[in-house]
């Protein structure tokens, strides 16, 4: 479900609530092998299924690269934010990949809100907490990834 919020005053009332989880996104091999072609990472683990198959995931698997970029359609579907001139990922301050996303496996996003700085009158900084999980069997013990980013938005 979106949250909508309508500048920075509303931005900075869900400093500490939880957003999501959005709607399950498939991770495909045709994203994988996209991925692959955009950054040069061909490494066998992504973009030969048939390799792959009798290696240590038993099959492909996206990047961990890829997986950690899913996070900005999945947190642009939790939170709409109106009345904003500029929106600027400002970086991250931690990210981990504890489990592999098998190539088929469907992910889905958790976002926690752990702060809300005002800079100035008309800017702020979020402190966001990513989780994106995995869905189903052993492989939802782990999430896929978690990560601190930090995101700046001017109105």
């Amino acid at each position: 479900m979106t949250t909508t919020v309508h500048g920075l005053d509303e931005l900075a009332a869900l400093a500490g609530t939880t957003l999501g989880p959005t709607a399950w996104h498939e991770v495909t091999q045709d994203q994988v092998t996209t991925f692959a072609d955009a950054t040069g990472d061909h490494q066998w683990i992504h973009t030969d299924p048939e390799r792959a198959a009798a290696g240590p995931f038993g099959g492909t698997i996206a990047h961990g690269y890829l997986t950690l970029s899913l996070i900005i359609p999945l947190w642009s579907g939790l939170l709409d934010l109106q009345g904003i001139r500029t929106r600027v990922n400002y970086g991250l301050n931690k990210v981990r990949f504890p489990a592999p996303v098998p190539v088929g496996a469907r992910v889905r996003l958790t976002a926690h809100l752990a702060a809300v700085d005002r800079l100035t009158d008309d800017s702020a900084q979020t402190t966001v907490d990513f989780t994106v999980d995995l869905e189903g069997g052993a492989r939802s013990a782990k999430p896929a990834v978690v990560a601190q980013a930090l995101y700046r938005y001017y109105a």
